[in-house]
């Protein structure tokens, strides 16, 4: 059974807005602002939740950039719907959420060389690089029916 999150790809002037956290482990590793969907939430109020946990930042949801499927290390699958958008320019990143030991504005090859939560958080950046943009109302029309 797969496990739905959703990550944050926010880029300014070259450089991408990253987490920093432990993962469970005494490594500290590098993540796009991302985490699960709760019962009940919509993709876009999930990943505008997540942001501001992990960043203390308002997101807002400019593309849908595409689904991800990665079998972890912890041998679950998991299932990430990536969003690129963006965060106020005058505003400070202070995370909430305590797992979060800070954030930090790396660039492309910065992320490349840094030890990264997995595989997708270089290929999230590198999709939207490439310019993966589709429209939001795709990811905001699918909604949980009762």
């Amino acid at each position: 059974m797969w496990a739905l999150t959703v990550a944050a790809v926010i880029e300014r002037n070259g450089r991408f807005l990253v987490v920093e956290e432990t993962d469970g482990s005494p490594e500290r590793v590098f993540n796009q602002p991302a985490g699960h969907v709760e019962p009940g939430e919509g993709l876009l109020d999930a990943v505008r939740r997540e942001v501001r946990e992990e960043t203390g930042l308002a997101f807002t949801p400019e593309a849908f950039v595409g689904i991800y499927q990665l079998l972890a290390r912890n041998g679950k699958d998991y299932c990430r719907i990536c969003f690129r958008g963006s965060v106020p320019e005058d505003a400070e990143a202070a995370p909430e959420d305590p797992d979060i030991l800070g954030c930090r504005w790396l660039t492309r090859d910065e992320l490349a060389a840094a030890p990264l939560r997995s595989g997708l958080v270089l290929r999230c950046v590198d999709d939207v690089i490439a310019g993966a943009a589709h429209p939001v109302s795709l990811a905001a029309a699918l909604r949980q029916e009762r």
